[in-house]
């Protein structure tokens, strides 16, 4: 089932258990032992123009509650984010550090959940982490190099995530690929030779092949079943896949409607070794992955009184 290079053995017909690097990390404030954990990490935008919550958790007291919420939900980590991948207006630098880093502040004093900036500027990556976040996920996949010295100089997880186009600017044209996973990893295995030579640790890079982004439907379904071939660069693979427009294409909802959808590709994310699933709908999306840790064994049931 998994003889790919770098893939370790299943746990059962149609689960891949990944060959990982330094599987066990201390990432912020809490451990995560991804050969038995499938991290859910929940996502709170204080942006007016997120594709999914429409600026719900723009203003910084509703931003606080949402973050403060997810934790108190289960999720292990939390993802701020202040500027949308999907292009639109410019905003200053100035103005994406006034947005994440008093949600940064106030979580990291009211809980000791991991907290991640998702951002490609590496001025706004250094504020987040002076405020008390330990992962920077850029979703631009190191465009700047600048990004790669910020994460070598401080002890934050760098996310490490496939995209083509300039940051906050459409592609030129449809995105076209020979063979759109070996383009995937072959751009993660580049930007990780990138962040190594920087200083970056392997202990301290994780990937995201990037659903979606750059990508149409086709793309991101293949990418999906090809899965493994991502997880054998040995890093833990973040499935940012909550919501998304392949969702909404392959079952016809719209957005608001894909619930269920989501939680099935996250789940099928995590059996083919995705060790990091983004989702909006947190407490659904723990209950999943808790599922699926018992399933495999990773986790006793709560209780077993069933037929006792």
């Amino acid at each position: 089932m998994t003889g790919l290079p770098g893939v370790g053995g299943a746990a059962g017909p149609g689960w891949v258990v990944p060959d990982l690097r330094d599987p066990v990390r201390t990432i912020g404030r809490r451990t995560i032992d991804f050969d038995h954990r499938i991290a859910v990490m929940a996502i709170v935008n204080r942006t007016p123009d997120s594709f999914h919550d429409r600026g719900a958790t723009f203003e910084l007291d509703r931003a606080v509650e949402a973050a403060v919420r997810a934790a108190e939900q289960g999720a292990d980590w939390v993802d701020i984010g202040g500027v949308k991948f999907a292009p639109g207006p410019e905003l200053p630098a100035a103005d994406e550090v006034d947005r994440v880093v008093p949600v940064v502040e106030q979580l990291a004093q009211q809980s000791d959940v991991t907290i991640s900036v998702d951002t490609f500027r590496p001025e706004v990556a250094a504020a987040a982490i002076a405020a008390g976040a330990s992962v920077v996920n850029d979703t631009t996949g190191l465009s700047d190099p600048r990004m790669a010295a910020v994460v070598a100089d401080s002890e934050a997880t760098i996310v490490i995530t496939h995209s083509l186009a300039e940051p906050r600017r459409p592609l030129e044209a449809p995105p076209q690929y020979d063979d759109v996973t070996a383009s995937v990893v072959g751009f993660l295995r580049e930007r990780v030779d990138r962040a190594l030579a920087a200083g970056v640790p392997e202990s301290r890079i994780v990937v995201d092949p990037g659903h979606d982004l750059n990508k149409n439907t086709v793309h991101t379904l293949e990418l999906t079943r090809r899965l493994p071939e991502v997880v054998a660069l040995g890093y833990p693979v973040l499935a940012a896949v909550s919501n998304k427009d392949f969702v909404g294409e392959s079952l016809g909802r719209p957005r608001g409607e894909r619930l269920a959808g989501s939680l099935a590709v996250a789940t099928v994310s995590a059996m083919l070794g995705a060790r990091i699933v983004r989702m909006h709908d947190v407490a659904e999306s723990v209950d999943a992955m808790r599922m699926v840790e018992a399933t495999l064994g990773w986790r006793a049931p709560v209780e077993s009184r069933h037929n006792t």
